[in-house]
């Protein structure tokens, strides 16, 4: 585990020791790794890059709890810290940008994680009993190869002060934000707990602002945006965290399906309950769009990776005669991928499925009567999900919110139909079922009786020559002479585990590169502490809690800090581990 704390008594000679530095090799920037007094803070530089195009150094920062001045009402919980952790890396963040030279862009730049409009849980800030660290990386300047002593000398003794000074010290930050941020933080997961207990999948308070700023911009879109505004029938009264009452749409479990017109807002409020497994930022417009933590988004893609996958529930009967409960390919078709990710997502304990027609295997969700006329069901091996979703939800809780705009064929199994026109929603479900009456499917919609029993998996056992994954000092294994670097994250969308790179880009619900991150090792420690016996649902629990209950350094490898780390979902952990080849 990460050693959380100074290296020993801080040196005071920084200013000195730089000025010895200037013009000579870059390599003699390693003369700093170590513990030192700048100011009211410490400066601890554990990793110094190799030479100017490397990645930045890596520091760490220590401010007392008593110089930072922070509250204690504001960091008195986990939640709180959390919040305010979060809070403070985005303060920490701007500071760096707004005061770094060339805006932080090259050499001589402060960087910090960059993050989007959810709080999540970071390695970035840590606030305990005596103090708040802060891990961020910084290039050392330099000339060609060459120290730029005079310039590191302002950057780590006048710059470096300057963004301390702005983004962690409490009298100089906008106080008024920072609780409003931690009390949003508190407010959304104090109604999150109640979900369950009201027989909810998820909550959209009324004045809710859905639509997003564009296709690549997660902020709200400030123009035109309609609020949500539940209709009579549907609105619900849930507690915030100070006792104050909030309403607004109670989905409830079951089956719920999304209908509309085109542009109407249907998969604007299915994104909305997709990202609402997390909580935003104030001023977001979805701070109160609250969605069961393990709600999962379910779609088709075409050539992923199945390994050992029992997608029996929807495909049996292969005529190349491979055991669909216990499915493997390379190169997944459009249905075949969507019933893996289905029946993983089951097996990871998911109790809420988010679809949306347009990204979904049409093969897999509906057949007609036309088509089973053409194919006769004894030679289709595919069972339709419009079959099995009732029974999904009767043997296994696992509710579904659905979005249709082609197909009627969920009208029949749906308990509740909501209706978007020009993002109002309204409650369609008893003109649904007459719509059912007066035109009814026939033999389209077949509901099956069970949803049948999933095999688990269960992880292989490490190996010992260490072929596969990391050691427990954090390095690589080896294999054949040649080390193996721990898995990494690559961006939001990549894990490099090796010489495979396992694609997690369709994870929609992956909102941070660190959370990406976080996954790739938590990977290597699924392959570490695997012995053959325990369930993949086992594994990622026991690594979770021990997550959950000590901190994302537990995940530190033994090179840096471990500063670039979010929490996960147990979800995309399950998901990420069964996209591998």
């Amino acid at each position: 585990m990460w050693s959380y704390g100074s290296m020993g008594t801080p040196r005071t000679d920084l200013a000195h020791v730089l000025t010895r530095l200037e013009g000579n090799s870059y390599g003699a920037y390693k003369q700093l790794k170590g513990d030192w007094r700048v100011g009211d803070f410490e400066l601890i530089v554990d990793r110094v890059q190799s030479d100017p195009y490397a990645p930045p150094s890596m520091v760490r920062i220590r401010v007392p709890r008593r110089v930072a001045g922070i509250p204690e009402h504001l960091v008195d919980s986990a939640a709180g810290r959390i919040a305010a952790g979060d809070f403070l890396t985005r303060a920490f963040g701007r500071a760096a940008r707004n005061l770094s030279p060339d805006g932080g862009k090259g050499s001589g730049g402060i960087f910090m994680v960059r993050v989007g409009q959810e709080i999540l849980q970071r390695s970035s800030v840590l606030i305990d009993h005596a103090a708040i660290e802060v891990r961020c990386e910084i290039a050392f300047p330099a000339a060609g190869r060459r120290i730029k002593a005079r310039a590191a000398q302002r950057l780590l003794t006048e710059v470096l002060p300057s963004v301390v000074d702005r983004s962690l010290i409490f009298h100089n930050l906008d106080a008024a934000a920072f609780d409003l941020h931690v009390r949003s933080y508190r407010d959304a997961e104090h109604v999150r707990a109640q979900l369950a207990t009201r027989a909810l999948v998820a909550f959209v308070a009324d004045g809710a602002v859905l639509p997003r700023a564009s296709g690549h911009r997660d902020e709200p879109l400030t123009d035109h945006a309609v609020p949500l505004e539940s209709p009579d029938n549907l609105r619900v009264t849930l507690t915030l965290s100070n006792g104050t009452e909030v309403s607004g749409l109670g989905i409830p479990e079951g089956v719920t399906v999304i209908v509309g017109g085109g542009y109407h807002g249907k998969s604007t409020l299915l994104q909305a309950l997709e990202r609402g497994v997390y909580d935003h930022v104030p001023g977001d417009g979805r701070e109160l769009v609250i969605t069961r933590v393990d709600a999962m988004a379910v779609r088709a893609e075409d050539g992923r990776a199945v390994t050992g996958t029992d997608v029996s529930p929807f495909i049996t009967n292969l005529p190349t005669g491979a055991d669909t409960k216990q499915f493997s390919t390379t190169n997944a078709s459009g249905s075949t991928s969507q019933a893996a990710s289905t029946t993983e997502a089951v097996e990871s304990g998911a109790k809420v499925l988010l679809l949306d027609e347009d990204t979904c295997a049409t093969n897999l969700m509906v057949r007609d009567q036309r088509m089973r006329a053409l194919v006769p069901d004894e030679h289709e091996p595919i069972t339709p999900f419009v079959e099995r979703v009732r029974a999904l939800y009767r043997d296994r809780g696992v509710s579904t919110v659905l979005v249709t705009g082609g197909s009627g064929a969920f009208l029949d199994v749906a308990d509740l139909v909501i209706a978007m026109d020009a993002y109002r929603a309204s409650d369609a479900t008893a003109r649904a079922r007459q719509v059912s009456a007066d035109f009814p499917s026939g033999e389209q919609t077949r509901p099956t009786k069970i949803f049948g029993e999933l095999r688990e998996h269960v992880p292989a056992a490490a190996k010992d020559d260490g072929a596969r994954g990391t050691r427990a000092d954090g390095r690589g294994g080896e294999r054949g002479g040649l080390r193996e670097k721990p898995a990494r994250g690559r961006g939001l969308g990549t894990i490099q585990r090796g010489r495979e790179d396992v694609d997690v880009s369709a994870l929609s619900q992956l909102v941070d590169p660190s959370q990406t991150e976080a996954i790739a090792r938590l990977l290597d420690q699924i392959d570490r502490t695997a012995v053959g016996q325990q369930s993949l649902n086992e594994l990622v629990d026991r690594l979770m809690t021990h997550v959950e209950r000590d901190g994302l350094d537990v995940l530190a490898h033994h090179r840096g800090h471990p500063g670039h780390l979010a929490l996960p979902r147990r979800q995309e952990v399950h998901a990420a581990y069964h996209r591998r080849r």
